[in-house]
C-alpha cells in the first residue's frame, strides 16, 4: 500500500470516527467479475493469445452521517497477463454537504462532456487500453486524487475541481498490443509535471437549464494527457506532458424526437502557441455535434460529427521533421451507436463504431449482452480495427483484432 493510498484511508477514519456522535447508516455491495479477451491476429508482440484475462472482486462501501458521506470502491483481481495479483482503490472520498455547497476530496472519477466516447471538455484521464481490451465501459475513465467543490447560488450551478497529482492517459502497451512507434529504437524516459502549487491543475464548469436546454461553460488548466518529445538524444529520447488551456462549452436539448448535443473546445497549446514545434500539439477548436432517437419501441440511434482544427498549421508543416508523417490541418470522424433490448430488455444488441472521415480508418464494436438473472449477466463482444495508414489513429491497430467475454454476478 502505497503512503498516499495510507494518508487518505487515515484521513477519512479521523473525520468519521470525530463524527461518532452521529447515527450512521451502512451500505456494503459489489460484484465479482470474469473478463478475457482473446486476440483474432494470432499472438501478441508478448507471445500471449489474450489481450485480457482476469478475475475481479469489487466492494463498494457507503457510510452516511447527518452532513458526510463516506464512499470507497476498491477491486481486488488477478492479471494473467501480468501474473500479479494486486488491489486498487478505484474510489475513496468524503463528500460534506450544506445547503448551498458542498465538496467532495478523495479518490473519486469526474465525468464533464456530452459526447459519446468523445471527448473535448471531459479532460479528465482515460484508460484507452481497458477500453480496446474488451473491459467494461465503466474501467475507461481513470480517477483523480481531487478536491470537489459544488456551489449552488440561484444564477447557476459551479463545479470547481482542484487536482494536485497528475495522471496521465493509459494507453496500450506494447505486450499486448502491436501499434505504431517511429522511435521505438530509442529508450524512453518519460518525465511527469512535478507536484507543485504551480503545476496543480484546476477544472472549473458552470451550467444552468435554458429553457429546457442543459448550457454549460467549462475551463481547465493543466496538461496533455498524452506525452510528446521534450528532447531527443539517441539512444534516449525523452517524453513530457506539455501544458493546455482549455476553453470550451456545450448545450443539449430536445428536437423533434430526439435529443441534439452540441460541444465545442478550443486547446490553447502553452508551451507552442505559434505551432513552430512539430512534437508538441498546436492549438486547436475541436467541435462535436450529436443527435440521439429511439426510432421504434426499444431501438435507439445515435450519431455524432466531430471534427478537430489545426491551428497554425503552416507552421507545423515546415517544422515537421523529414520523412515524419503528418497530422491533418482538418480531422473528421464520425460515430454511430445502435441499440436493440429484446426479451423484456433482458437481451441488449450493441454496436459502436468509429469512422474517421480524414484517415479512412475504423474500429466497430458489436456487443451483445444477456442478463440471466437480476443479480448476473454476460456480455460478448468484439473489436475490429482497419483501414487508413499504419500511423492513423485506428489503422495503427489493425493488427489487434480482439473477441471479449465479460461476466459478472452483482451482489
Amino acid at each position: 500500500m502505497t503512503a498516499r493510498k495510507g494518508l487518505f484511508i487515515s484521513l477519512f477514519l479521523f473525520l468519521f470516527c470525530s463524527h461518532g456522535a452521529y447515527a450512521m447508516d451502512l451500505g456494503i455491495n459489489g460484484f465479482f467479475q470474469l473478463n478475457y479477451s482473446y486476440s483474432l491476429e494470432g499472438r501478441n508482440p508478448d507471445g500471449g493469445d489474450f489481450k485480457w484475462a482476469e478475475e475481479r472482486g469489487q466492494i463498494k462501501l457507503e457510510l452516511l452521517t447527518e452532513k458526510l458521506r463516506l464512499f470507497s470502491k476498491t477491486d481486488l483481481y488477478y492479471d494473467h497477463v501480468d501474473k500479479e495479483a494486486d488491489i486498487e482503490f478505484r474510489e475513496l472520498y468524503i463528500d460534506y454537504s450544506e445547503t448551498d455547497w458542498d465538496l467532495r476530496i478523495g479518490r473519486q472519477i469526474v465525468t464533464w462532456g456530452l459526447g459519446d466516447l468523445i471527448f473535448i471538455n471531459d479532460v479528465f484521464p482515460k484508460d484507452y487500453e481497458a477500453f480496446f481490451s474488451g473491459r467494461p465501459l465503466e474501467y475507461m475513465k481513470k480517477p483523480v486524487d481531487a478536491l470537489k467543490v459544488n456551489l449552488y447560488p440561484e444564477i447557476a450551478t459551479i463545479n470547481i475541481v482542484i487536482i494536485p497529482f497528475f495522471k496521465p492517459d493509459r494507453f496500450p502497451h506494447k505486450r499486448r498490443f502491436y501499434l505504431y512507434d517511429p522511435m521505438s529504437t530509442l529508450d524512453k524516459k518519460m518525465i511527469k509535471p512535478t507536484t507543485t502549487l504551480d503545476n496543480t491543475e484546476i477544472a472549473l464548469r458552470v451550467y444552468k437549464n435554458l429553457s429546457g436546454v442543459e448550457a454549460s461553460l467549462y475551463f481547465y488548466r493543466g496538461y496533455y494527457r498524452s506525452p510528446s518529445v521534450y528532447q531527443i538524444s539517441p539512444p534516449r529520447v525523452k517524453l513530457y506532458y506539455p501544458p493546455v488551456t482549455v476553453y470550451g462549452f456545450s448545450l443539449q436539448g430536445a428536437l423533434l424526437s430526439g435529443v441534439m448535443s452540441l460541444e465545442a473546445g478550443y486547446y490553447d497549446s502553452r508551451s507552442d502557441r505559434d505551432g513552430t514545434d512539430s512534437y508538441i500539439p498546436n492549438s486547436s477548436i475541436r467541435f462535436l455535434i450529436g443527435y440521439q432517437s429511439q426510432l421504434w419501441e426499444d431501438f435507439t440511434a445515435g450519431v455524432q460529427y466531430f471534427v478537430d482544427y489545426m491551428n497554425d498549421y503552416t507552421e507545423y508543416r515546415h517544422s515537421l521533421p523529414s520523412g515524419m508523417p503528418g497530422d491533418k490541418r482538418y480531422s473528421h470522424m464520425l460515430t454511430l451507436r445502435l441499440t436493440q433490448l429484446l426479451m423484456h430488455q433482458t437481451l441488449k444488441l450493441s454496436l459502436f463504431s468509429f469512422w474517421g472521415l480524414s484517415d479512412g480508418d475504423y474500429l466497430v464494436n458489436p456487443e451483445i449482452r444477456y442478463s440471466l438473472s437480476d443479480n448476473l449477466w454476460m456480455a460478448v463482444g468484439a473489436f475490429v480495427f482497419g483501414g487508413g495508414e499504419t500511423w492513423s489513429q485506428f489503422g495503427s491497430l489493425d493488427r489487434n483484432d480482439n473477441l471479449y467475454l465479460q461476466m459478472r454476478y452483482e451482489f
